[in-house]
C-alpha cells in the first residue's frame, strides 16, 4: 500500500531492519515468552504475578498506555479517546467521556503515554493492565507506601528491558528458532532480485552479531543459490545499531572481525564490511548515497521509520504483519457495516425530519410564520415525540453494533487502522504520515520488479483498500 509515490528506479541503496522485518516470529511464542521472563523478574521482587497468564488478545498494535490513570486507550487521527481499558476491564462511554472529554492525546509527552508501534510491545501491554488490576485491589506489598500506575510502569518496561538486554530470551532463541520464527522461503529470491538489479543492500538491526548471524542463517541460508550465505546478500551489515540514536548522533564505529564477534575500532565504514554501531550518515558516506536515493524498511514506526525520514530524508516501508488479518476481517465484518451504515442512515433522515419539523413549530409559535397546519400543536408535539422514540430505538441499535464493528480483528479495540466507523486510527495517522509505502511483509516486494513505481491512490476512506500501481 502507497502513502507518497515512490519510484524504485531510483532508489540505490535499501537497508533493512531485522527483527519482525527480515525476520518474523510468532508472536504468541516470542512475546509469551518474553512475558514469562518477565514475570520471574517482578516475582523476584516480591510483586504479586502468580496465577498470571500471557493474552495476546488483550492488546493490538497502535494502542496507548496512559500511565497516569493505568488505562489503555485506541485514539483516532486526531487524538480524540474512541475505546479505553482500565486493568482489564473495558470502560463504557461514560466514563471514557469523564476521563478524556476535554483530553487531545499528544504523543510527545512521553512522560504520560507509551504509544505501542511494534509486536515487541505486546508482552509489555498485557503484563502493566493485568497488574492494574492487582495494585486497585491492593495486592501489593512491594517496598514502603503506595505505587502509582506511574511506578508501576517502571517496574514493568524495566522487567522486559532486562529480558532482552541481559540476553536470556535470546540465548533460549539461538538454541531452538524453529519454535520462534515463521519462516518465508520468498525473502531470499526478494533480497536477490533487488541486489541483481543493481540496488545496495544494507542489514541495520539492533541485535547483536552472535544473534544476528544465527537468525539470518536459520531464515535464510536454505532457500540462497548452492554455496551461498545470507551475509552475500548485504553490501554492508551493521550489528547493535542502537536505534534511535543511530538516527541522531555520530556513534563510535567497531568492525566485527572474527566469527565469534571479536571487533576493533575503526575511523570509517568500508563496502562489504561487517560493523557495529556507527551512524546513518557514516552509511551514507560509506556507500555514495544520501537522502532519497536509500529506502529504509523496518516494523517500527519511530526508530525505523519516522527518525530516518525527519533527520536524513530517506525513503521508509513499514511492515505491518497484522495486515493481513486486517484485510481478511475487513472483508468478513462488511456485512455488519454495511447494516450499520444503513440504520445510521436511517437515523439521520429521520433526524432530518424531526429537525425541520421542529424549526417550523418553532417559527409558528414566535409569530413567524403562519402556517395553519401548525394550530394543532398538541398532534405536532405527538409527532416529534413518536420520531424521538424512533431515532432512540434506533440509538439502542447502533450503539451495541459500533462496539461490535471490527470484532474479526479485536473484540475489545475493533480494527487496526479504524477508530470509530468513518475515521483513521492513530496508528493509521502515524503510517501514512512517516511510510511511503507499507505491506504485510518483504517478500510482498516479489510481486513487483525492483523498477516498480508506486502510485499513491488518493482515498478519503478510513484505510487504503487500493494496492500499489
Amino acid at each position: 500500500y502507497c502513502s507518497r509515490t515512490l519510484n524504485l528506479r531510483s532508489i540505490k541503496a535499501i537497508g533493512y531492519d531485522m527483527d519482525y522485518t527480515l525476520i518474523h516470529y510468532d508472536v504468541n511464542a516470542w512475546e509469551g515468552r518474553a512475558y514469562e521472563y518477565g514475570l520471574e523478574t517482578l516475582r523476584q521482587q516480591g510483586v504479586p504475578v502468580d496465577g498470571l497468564r500471557f493474552d495476546p488478545d488483550l492488546v493490538i498494535r497502535g494502542l496507548i498506555m496512559d500511565k497516569e490513570f493505568g488505562n489503555l486507550i485506541k485514539v483516532d487521527r486526531f487524538g480524540l479517546v474512541k475505546r479505553a481499558m482500565h486493568g482489564t476491564r473495558m470502560l463504557n462511554w461514560q466514563e471514557i467521556r469523564e476521563l478524556y472529554g476535554r483530553e487531545v492525546v499528544n504523543l510527545r509527552n512521553e512522560g504520560r503515554w507509551v504509544f505501542l508501534n511494534t509486536l515487541f510491545s505486546v508482552s509489555e501491554a498485557v503484563m502493566y493492565m493485568q497488574l492494574v488490576d492487582r495494585l486497585d485491589l491492593g495486592m501489593f506489598q512491594v517496598g514502603t507506601g503506595n505505587i502509582s500506575y506511574q511506578a508501576l510502569y517502571g517496574m514493568v518496561s524495566k522487567a522486559l528491558y532486562r529480558t532482552h538486554v541481559e540476553g536470556k530470551l535470546k540465548a533460549e532463541i539461538i538454541q531452538a528458532p524453529e519454535r520462534y520464527v515463521e519462516l518465508d522461503p520468498e525473502m531470499a529470491q526478494t533480497l536477490l532480485d533487488q541486489r541483481d538489479s543493481g540496488k545496495q543492500l544494507l542489514l541495520i538491526t539492533n541485535s547483536d552479531y552472535e544473534y544476528t548471524n544465527k537468525m539470518m542463517s536459520f531464515a535464510y541460508d536454505p532457500f540462497l543459490p548452492s554455496g551461498m550465505r545470507w551475509r552475500d546478500l548485504f553490501d554492508m551489515v551493521i550489528v547493535m545499531a542502537r536505534k534511535p540514536d543511530f538516527f541522531n548522533y555520530n556513534m563510535s564505529l567497531y568492525e566485527v572481525v572474527t566469527p565469534d564477534g571479536l571487533m576493533r575500532p575503526v575511523l570509517g565504514a568500508c563496502k562489504g564490511g561487517l560493523y557495529c554501531g556507527g551512524s546513518a550518515r557514516m552509511v551514507e558516506k560509506a556507500l555514495g548515497v544520501e537522502g532519497d536515493d536509500l529506502l529504509y524498511v523496518g516494523d517500527h514506526i519511530y526508530t525505523d521509520a519516522a527518525l530516518a525520514k525527519i533527520n536524513f530524508r530517506w525513503r521508509t516501508a513499514l511492515v505491518i504483519r497484522e495486515l493481513e488479518l486486517e484485510i481478511d476481517a475487513l472483508a468478513r465484518g462488511r456485512p455488519h457495516r454495511d447494516a450499520l451504515k444503513e440504520l445510521m442512515m436511517k437515523k439521520e433522515l429521520i433526524g432530518d425530519v424531526f429537525n425541520q419539523l421542529r424549526l417550523s413549530r418553532q417559527r409558528w409559535v414566535h409569530g413567524h410564520t403562519a402556517n395553519a397546519s401548525f394550530e394543532d400543536e398538541e398532534g405536532i408535539n405527538e409527532t416529534l415525540a413518536q420520531l424521538l422514540m424512533v431515532m432512540e430505538h434506533l440509538d439502542d441499535r447502533i450503539g451495541p453494533a459500533l462496539e461490535r464493528d471490527g470484532e474479526h480483528f479485536n473484540k475489545r479495540w475493533g480494527y487496526l487502522s479504524r477508530a470509530g466507523l468513518n475515521d483513521k486510527s492513530q496508528l493509521n495517522r502515524q503510517i501514512e504520515k512517516y511510510a511511503d509505502i507499507y505491506t504485510s511483509r518483504v517478500s510482498n516486494f516479489l510481486r513487483y520488479t525492483p523498477y516498480s513505481y508506486f502510485r499513491c491512490v488518493c482515498s478519503l476512506r478510513c484505510v487504503v483498500t487500493t494496492p500499489c500501481e
